[in-house]
């Protein structure tokens, strides 16, 4: 009897011992190899980081209008910590479904870390919940700074939008700083120099009780304010543009010659970048991309097209330039030229008669330059054009850019396996054919002619100084005034295609174009829409010392001098207010 208590004792000593070592290991595992981590996690049941949003960088046109604003977004958050959360509670609080909820609880990384549930709050929201969250502790109101474009859709292709990180841009170390749920920049000048403009987001460290209610502030960083951008574009004409395009579809870019500058970038039909800058639905978004006029495409830098007559100015350049013509050589149109068995027409079909080089810019002559492209040869007509500016990209950065096509032998035997045919050159000379060029290009093109031959880096920045000269064209200064001559006359001599642009404020200097789109006559009865040609207008103002160049173009609008030219004229005008307005702002400044 007494061994067998002895021998109960010493199993329940072994058995206590056991426990006791059991509890030591444990405690030794708690405190000692776990110890940092659940300090860690006390702390962050005791010490929230409230992440402060960086106040974003102004953007502001050339003359100092702001273009857009910051504007506070609020989210409502809670962290689960462990505890128990009525799911159906809460979605009546904040508004949304008990299943939301959980789902989103759910998907969660950590108990301790915060689970965003709504967005894009209203002040009345706000105040519904404020009144009700000590019901839910962890709950609170999150505060984030996103934007409001002041002139909505005017500008948006430039300037762009925000919205939240992505799956890529969350893995680059660019963004590894911001919170998950940050704005950023991801489309135009917003994407481009977001850096610059989206600051350093500051923080509060707050000790909270069990109730997730702040008791007292930890430490403070304030967040550094991003930088303000003033872009070269001057918004008054980006509006006068925009405007004048109605519902037509197409763009027009505009340039300050003589210094490179970026006075506006239109691309119609466009978007208001305000939907995304509180984050668009899934639904918005389908109806973006299948729209079928493609809001979201830049047309100016992304669409290419056949420039039409506009290129004439390419071809009598280069003629000019090769000695194969002089401003005295003459052509008779009789309505066209034949070629074996093809027939090249000009758009005057009963034929413009004798006519010499300024008279066949002035009244757009196709057979006088059918006849200037034979004696070229598309070899040399290609080079002027790639002088000009045109095939190549503009070194905006915005958006990917569409090259454009200028053709030559090469170009053929590479793409086509096939050689040069001189029907292609009538073709190409006057601007159809296998050329393609961007609303940019063609814009940089006027902009060189308008300056006779400087090439000033395209920039969207404002410069403060006048910038050192790029590159100087290697071109006869006489030949490039005849061109001007020329384009002078189209708008201001009775005959000339470009009378639509003739303004009472200032000389315009413009060429018009008619791109066709498809081979079918301009009467036939299978003419829709969307077969019709594109209008084309390049020009600048003044003839004399330019300050604007232009070009525009509207998708099937039929012929350049009726639906272009008025565009451009009501851009050009707006820009030449704007330069008055301006200077007598600079002479009242002056005299106070």
């Amino acid at each position: 009897m007494r061994n067998s208590i002895h021998e109960r004792i010493i199993i329940a000593s072994y058995v206590v011992i056991i426990l006791f070592s059991i509890l030591l290991i444990r405690l030794w595992q708690l405190q000692i190899l776990q110890g940092d981590e659940y300090r860690r996690l006390s702390e962050e049941n005791r010490l929230r980081v409230i992440k402060i949003a960086a106040p974003r960088g102004i953007i502001y046109d050339r003359n100092g209008i702001p273009l857009v604003k910051n504007s506070p977004y609020y989210s409502v958050s809670i962290i689960p910590a462990g505890r128990e959360i009525d799911y159906s509670s809460l979605g009546r609080v904040i508004n949304i479904d008990s299943e939301t909820v959980s789902k989103k609880l759910y998907n969660r990384k950590s108990t301790f870390e915060p689970v965003r549930l709504k967005e894009g709050l209203s002040f009345k929201e706000i105040a519904y919940i404020e009144a009700r969250r000590s019901d839910f502790p962890g709950l609170y109101i999150d505060v984030d700074v996103t934007r409001q474009y002041l002139f909505g859709e005017a500008g948006a292709h430039l300037i762009g939008y925000l919205g939240k990180l992505n799956q890529r841009q969350s893995q680059d170390p660019d963004f590894k700083n911001l919170p998950v749920d940050a704005f950023v920049g991801q489309w135009g000048v917003e994407r481009l120099y977001d850096k610059q403009l989206r600051g350093i987001p500051g923080e509060r460290i707050v000790e909270v009780d069990a109730l997730g209610r702040e008791l007292r502030l930890i430490a403070e960083k304030p967040p550094s304010k991003g930088e303000d951008l003033f872009l070269s574009i001057d918004i008054k004409v980006q509006q006068a543009a925009e405007e004048s395009f109605g519902d037509r579809t197409g763009a027009l870019v505009a340039i300050k010659p003589d210094t490179g500058e970026l006075l506006s970038l239109v691309s119609r039909p466009s978007f208001d970048p305000n939907l995304f800058a509180k984050g668009v639905s899934q639904k918005q978004w389908d109806d973006f991309i299948n729209n079928p006029k493609n809001p979201l495409l830049n047309r100016a830098l992304q669409s290419s097209y056949p420039p039409g007559s506009t290129f004439k100015i390419v071809t009598a350049l280069a003629g000019l330039e090769e000695g194969v013509i002089d401003p005295e050589t003459k052509v008779t149109c009789n309505g066209g030229i034949s070629y074996g068995r093809w027939h090249f027409g000009c758009w005057q079909k009963s034929g413009h008669k004798t006519l010499s080089l300024h008279r066949a810019i002035v009244e757009s002559c196709d057979v006088y330059f059918y006849e200037v492209g034979r004696r070229l040869g598309i070899d040399r007509i290609a080079s002027y054009a790639r002088e000009l500016g045109l095939g190549k990209e503009s070194g905006l950065r915005l958006v990917r850019e569409r090259k454009g096509t200028i053709p030559d032998t090469k170009w053929k035997t590479e793409k086509r396996r096939q050689p040069w045919y001189l029907g292609e050159t009538f073709n190409a000379s006057i601007g159809q054919g296998y050329v393609a060029v961007t609303p940019f290009q063609m814009a940089l093109l006027t902009s060189i002619i308008s300056s006779g031959g400087y090439i000033y880096e395209p920039t969207i920045i404002a410069l403060r100084e006048k910038p050192q000269m790029a590159k100087k064209l290697n071109i006869h200064p006489e030949n490039i005034n005849e061109i001007k001559r020329g384009l002078y006359g189209v708008v201001n001599e009775p005959s000339g295609t470009g009378w639509a642009a003739r303004s009472s404020i200032v000389e315009i200097c413009g060429k018009t174009g008619t791109a066709q789109v498809i081979g079918i006559k301009k009467d036939s009865k299978y003419l829709h829409e969307q077969h019709r040609d594109h209008a084309w207008f390049i020009a600048f103002a003044p003839c004399e010392g330019p300050e604007i160049a232009l070009s525009v173009i509207v998708e099937h609008g039929g012929h350049g001098g009726a639906a272009a030219a008025p565009i451009a004229k009501r851009a050009i005008e707006a820009y030449i207010k704007s330069l008055q307005e301006n200077n007598k702002k600079e002479v009242q400044k002056e005299g106070s």
